[in-house]
């Protein structure tokens, strides 16, 4: 594999590495992502169950959406052995070695003709809470994700400021989350960006992107005939988490248990299916 996206990620703050996923396995995920998709749907409304969480929301052109959904590993073998694939640990190794936990598993898709798929720039370590929970985090987390449809501008790919990783932690907070806001510079104004920096990803299915929790990121619109579905897959050292699931124990891929700790602060109080309001 070329090495060339490890010096890309430290200095860049994001790499790509091209045809990691061969087109039969594309197309594996792509029917995963169709048979969940079709659950949310039936939902009708957010559902959990555990960790695993359907965000069905109301959409002001299509009705009915899903825009994304959390831990589908739990159940669809397909997405389990993904995650958890060898080439993904080969890719993360140079990084961040071969004890990881996951703290993301999470499909996204961006159906077109949507109202609203947006999401506000935004820097990953927002989302590290209870941050003492986490530790080391520019150092020891980085979100993977693998283009399932051909992924750019048109269709409300990702838009990211390379190099940004470097000025740590900014102060972007919004009351309203990421999923919730249009991606807008101003968000971003008084950072010093430079507008040579911005990086419109562009990714062919089968191909997989990485970024650090610094890097400032977000996506825009669909505004083309396809939908653009991603699937995200975040590794943290574990020693350096104190949270999450065990992907690779030594290099070994390991089976998901019983759900542990991650993001659901009630899933020792609440641990049965239930729909979420709004």
């Amino acid at each position: 594999m070329d090495q060339g996206y490890v010096t890309d990620y430290r200095e860049r703050g994001y790499g790509v590495i091209r045809g990691v996923f061969s087109p039969g396995e594309v197309a594996g995920m792509a029917r995963a992502f169709d048979r969940i998709y079709a659950q949310g749907q039936a939902h009708g409304r957010s559902y959990r169950d555990k960790n695993v969480f359907f965000n069905v929301s109301e959409d002001d052109n299509l009705g009915k959406i899903m825009r994304i959904m959390q831990w589908p590993a739990y159940f669809e073998p397909v997405l389990d052995e993904i995650r958890r694939d060898r080439r993904m640990l080969e890719i993360l190794r140079p990084l961040i070695g071969d004890n990881l936990k996951q703290i993301i598993n999470q499909l996204h898709w961006k159906p077109p003709g949507a109202a609203m798929v947006e999401f506000g720039y935004h820097q990953d370590i927002r989302s590290r809470r209870p941050r003492s929970a986490y530790r080391d985090p520019a150092g020891s987390y980085i979100q993977t994700g693998i283009a399932i449809d051909p992924h750019g501008r048109g269709n409300g790919g990702m838009t990211l400021y390379a190099g940004s990783h470097l000025l740590g932690e900014l102060p972007m907070h919004k009351k309203q989350g990421s999923m919730y806001t249009q991606m807008t510079e101003d968000h971003i104004a008084g950072f010093g960006l430079s507008p040579d920096s911005r990086i419109d990803l562009e990714l062919d299915p089968g191909d997989v992107a990485l970024w650090n929790v610094n890097t400032i990121h977000g996506s825009g619109p669909n505004e083309s005939a396809i939908d653009r579905r991603l699937y995200l897959n975040g590794y943290v050292i574990a020693e350096n988490c104190d949270r999450g699931e065990w992907t690779f124990r030594n290099g070994e891929p390991c089976d998901l248990g019983e759900p542990v700790l991650v993001h659901y602060e009630d899933l020792h109080v609440r641990p049965e299916p239930h729909y979420v309001d709004a």
